[in-house]
């Protein structure tokens, strides 16, 4: 019995697996150019509403940075009808749950409810769009939260600094380099009137995609859509500026003083291509295999085997436009920065000049195969990658094909990113440092 029950539960994990990584879904487009992507998936009573618009910090004015942020909070302050204060109440009353996030490309808002409340979510998000209350009281409000915030996640957190001082010192022409929180100088220097027009020009229905996924009657979630959001008048078109970088042809030196650490971090960061491209993908893969958990190259042999370094790690910060791909290191008592980027770069020439094992490159795409069935495991995670896949990189399927991509790339392939991208005239080098008595007075 306990045989067959251990084979059923494999079974049923196996078809879990199977059926995660086909997603089936339905897109069109309103007249007013919003555009709709529907998911059924009737294994429980959810439903996920969510709304994304390709706005985000790098659509700022550089003498107003933080507004999209900014209205990720602000946009939660009510409606023509939904009082001011109400908006949380109404989605915890009814069993649900809510939330919103900003980056540099775009800003994501979303409600998690039971199957029965899909009309109230999707009228909730229509009110959003198409009613929202910008006056003086929300906006001080949510000007007092957002100062709040920056002083926790990055005022007062050691190391909170560290990717606002990376973007600032890789970019010198796009507005990736200031942090998407923004500057709180320039929200207080905002009027009304510019919130409102950052609102008319951005947040409108031709620049949005509108996700349902979940326990939902196709037809039906056809009829309310249209009879909530098709009345909103569509918006002028958006031009998304393009920024050109020039390429770094010499390292980049900088220097940063925390005062909420007493551990000095150093950094090496690479500006490396649009997350689109098959080369950001490598990239994510060479991250994964120097540092992607403990038996990583990296790690085993800086940390663990030569105790050089408390901490060792890289990872890749994928944008629409450019990305960024951060090594970073805490030298044990004894050794330095210095030593840390050498061994650092020990490991990349060996990935520059010899091609992985076939045992590390396997490992490395069951290790993609598995983040791919995970994020595509819950509804919320299946309907914010339906929403970033159509309005970041022009290909819905994306979230049934990305896999594949993956699985496609070669040892040659990571060799040859390595070679193109990660040389020491292509970096930035930041010694993130404790600050000086000096300093913190």
């Amino acid at each position: 019995m306990k045989k067959s029950l251990m084979a059923l539960g494999s079974l049923l994990m196996l078809s879990g697996v199977a059926s995660a990584q086909k997603v089936a879904f339905e897109e069109y487009d309103l007249d007013n150019g919003l555009h709709v992507i529907l998911h059924q998936d009737k294994s429980a009573p959810v439903i996920v509403t969510s709304v994304m618009y390709h706005v985000g910090s790098k659509d700022e004015n550089p003498e107003r940075t933080g507004f999209a942020h900014f209205f990720e909070h602000l946009l939660f302050e009510g409606t023509e009808n939904i009082a001011r204060g109400e908006w949380f109440k109404i989605v915890t009353a009814n069993g649900g749950n809510n939330n919103a996030n900003t980056s540099d490309d775009r800003t994501y808002y979303y409600e998690v409810f039971p199957s029965n409340n899909l009309e109230l979510a999707i009228w909730m998000e229509s009110e959003r769009l198409m009613h929202p209350v910008i006056n003086q009281i929300g906006v001080d409000t949510q000007n007092e939260v957002v100062k709040e915030e920056k002083r926790l996640r990055v005022d007062n957190q050691p190391y909170g600094n560290l990717i606002a001082q990376v973007k600032k010192n890789l970019f010198k022409v796009h507005p990736y380099q200031w942090a998407t929180i923004g500057s709180m100088d320039h929200l207080d220097a905002a009027t009304l009137e510019e919130f409102q027009a950052f609102n008319k020009k951005f947040y409108i229905p031709n620049n949005a995609v509108l996700v349902v996924a979940g326990d939902l009657d196709i037809n039906q979630t056809k009829k309310w859509i249209d009879k909530y959001f098709s009345a909103i008048p569509k918006g002028t078109p958006i031009t998304h500026k393009h920024f050109e970088e020039a390429p770094i042809t010499e390292t980049i030196h900088a220097t940063y003083e925390d005062p909420n650490i007493q551990l000095p971090m150093v950094v090496a960061a690479y500006r490396t291509p649009s997350m689109k491209t098959r080369d950001a993908r490598v990239l994510d893969m060479i991250s994964t295999l120097l540092s992607g958990g403990k038996s990583s190259r990296m790690y085993k042999r800086i940390v663990d085997e030569e105790k050089m370094a408390l901490q060792m790690g890289a990872f890749s910060y994928n944008q629409e436009d450019y990305g960024s791909y951060i090594i970073y290191g805490i030298p044990m008592q004894g050794h330095t920065a210095e030593e840390l980027i050498t061994e650092a770069d020990k490991e990349i020439v060996k990935l520059q000049t010899e091609l992985i094992s076939e045992n590390e490159m396997q490992k490395l795409k069951n290790q993609y195969e598995s983040q791919y069935v995970n994020s595509n495991s819950s509804i919320e995670g299946v309907a914010e990658n339906l929403a970033t896949y159509y309005l970041l990189y022009g290909d819905v399927n994306l979230i049934n094909t990305e896999n594949s991509i993956y699985q496609s790339i070669t040892r040659e392939e990571i060799r040859e990113v390595a070679k193109k991208y990660l040389n020491p005239n292509q970096r930035l080098i930041l010694d993130y440092v404790p600050a000086t008595d000096k300093a913190q007075n």
